[in-house]
Formats: structure tokens, C-alpha cells, sequence
């Protein structure tokens, strides 16, 4: 895995963040995951809550999601074998939560409400694009930078102006601004508004209790009351004023609920809708 030139610690948080990403995104492994969310079944009850997939797509899936960890398959005789949420599958549940959580708030809302478990799928492919963890974690750490330094710390082995496609895809995603050519970069509103997912997509690659997310040293919300060792790397509120075209609320509510998080009965959709350079879902 690829380092971003921080520090070792970082670059390996980074990667193991990336891997997680990876290893949760593929279509339908999300879907696959919140339908084991029950007592282990056997592979003719899981594909019934999964219609929209045939076999030949599933019986793979599941496997993977075997080899990953994240599902344990029980033979209990020659003809009886079970599907389960492995304990690493079921510590992977609060992370979700958080990511859905984020998408209520910082993607734009298209005209047809969409499930919690849409927002998700949604979520993760904007946070999966190409370079995509890296940058948002060197912006995060440095509030600002250029071009050029992004991709020093980036992309340390490759022609400086490739870091601008990534660049672009953030910009339209709505997870990064800049005032102008040759301005520097920062995080927007949405981009800052990750700490939580990424805290705890951090503590469970690592294996250790996603509720520990607000302590990440660089996505977590330090006490302010705590005293601050000299040289301690801790992070810092975002410097940037919410977007004028979409104000915060005076207090946010998501219009879903735990219980619908893990329902099975939404529909497939054949595409997900991403966020347009303003921002709005097409």
C-alpha cells in the first residue's frame, strides 16, 4: 500500500483506511452484510432478501465476504450449512451508521427520498475515487495546501499535475473548494464533516472499538478543556464557512431510524446518484 509522506503512523492509518474502504464497497457486499444481520441463515434465505441478485453474483459475494473475515459459514452436516455476521462483520454495523448518518447531512437530497442503505452505497463510492483518503486526510492535517504540495506528499513519484483529476473529482464531489486557479485547496463543510466516518472507519480497520472515534488524533474532537502536550499532533475546526447555498440547520435530525438501516426489503437500483459539481444529486 502506497504512503502519503506524513508520518509512518499516519501513512499506516491511511492505508488501513483505504483497505476498509475497499474491502466494503464492492456492489452489493453492503446489501449482503445488513441482510446477515440475523441469526445465521442458510444461502436459500439470504438470496430470498436478495432477489435482484442471481446466484452466479451472490454465491461469489458471500464467499469473499468469507475470505474477508466479515462472514463466517458454519457446516453443520453435508446439507446444512449456515451464513452468519462474523464478529469483525458485526463491529462493522456502527460504522455504517456513521456513514449514513453523514450522507443525511451533507449529501444534497435528490427529489425522491432514498433509503439509508442508498445514501451508504452512495457514500462510499465518493470516498473510494482515485487518491480520494489520501488527500482529504493531508488537507485535513495541513488546513490548506497547493497542488503542488498535495502531490509531493501524495503522489512523491509521479508527474506533479496528475494530482489535478483526483482534485477535480473531489471539488465536484462537494468534499473539497478552492477560491480560484492557483489557490490553495481545503477542505469544504461535507470534506471536514468526515471526522466522524473516518474515525471510525480508522478504529475498526485497526481493530480497535469504533465508539473510540472522537479520540482519532487527527478526525476526533479533542477536549478543549484537556492540555495539549508540546508537539502532539491533535486536529483542529474546520476554518471554513458553511456553503451559503445550503445552511446548516439549527439542529439536525436524520429521518431515519436504527431499524431501517438494517431493512432488507429496499430495491436494487442500477446506478447510484452522486452529487454534481453543485453539489446536487443528478
Amino acid at each position: 500500500m502506497a504512503t502519503i509522506g506524513l508520518l509512518p503512523a499516519v501513512d499506516a492509518d491511511v492505508a488501513r483506511v483505504t483497505e476498509a474502504l475497499h474491502m466494503i464497497t464492492p456492489r452489493w457486499n453492503v446489501r449482503i452484510l445488513l441482510a446477515l444481520n440475523e441469526p445465521p441463515q442458510r444461502y436459500t434465505q439470504i438470496a430470498n432478501k436478495l432477489p435482484y441478485l442471481h446466484s452466479g453474483q451472490l454465491h461469489p459475494k458471500v464467499r469473499s465476504l468469507c475470505d474477508a473475515g466479515l462472514v463466517e459459514r458454519t457446516e453443520h452436516s453435508a446439507h446444512h450449512v449456515t451464513y452468519g455476521l462474523a464478529q469483525r462483520g458485526r463491529q462493522l454495523l456502527p460504522v455504517l451508521g456513521a456513514i449514513a448518518a453523514w450522507a443525511e447531512e451533507y449529501l444534497e437530497k435528490p427529489e425522491q427520498p432514498l433509503s439509508a442503505i442508498e445514501q451508504i452505497e452512495d457514500s462510499l463510492t465518493l470516498l473510494t475515487r482515485r487518491q480520494a483518503p489520501a488527500i482529504l486526510w493531508v488537507l485535513k492535517a495541513r488546513q490548506e495546501a497547493s497542488a503542488r504540495a498535495l502531490a509531493r506528499i501524495v503522489i512523491p513519484d509521479g508527474y506533479w499535475t496528475s494530482i489535478y483529476p483526483p482534485l477535480r473529482q473531489l471539488i465536484d464531489d462537494g468534499l473539497v473548494v478552492t477560491a480560484g486557479k492557483g489557490r490553495p485547496y481545503r477542505l469544504s463543510p461535507g470534506g471536514d464533516g468526515l471526522g466522524h466516518v473516518f474515525g471510525a472507519l480508522s478504529m475498526w480497520a485497526a481493530g480497535r472499538p469504533v465508539d473510540h472515534a472522537a479520540r482519532h488524533p487527527l478526525w476526533g474532537r479533542p477536549d478543549p478543556s484537556a492540555t495539549t502536550a508540546p508537539g502532539r499532533w491533535i486536529s483542529h475546526q474546520s476554518r471554513l464557512p458553511a456553503r451559503s447555498a445550503r445552511p446548516a440547520p439549527a439542529e439536525h435530525r436524520p429521518n431515519w431510524q436504527s431499524g431501517d438501516l438494517f431493512s432488507h426489503s429496499m430495491p436494487a437500483r442500477p446506478k447510484p446518484a452522486l452529487p454534481t459539481s453543485s453539489g446536487v444529486r443528478r
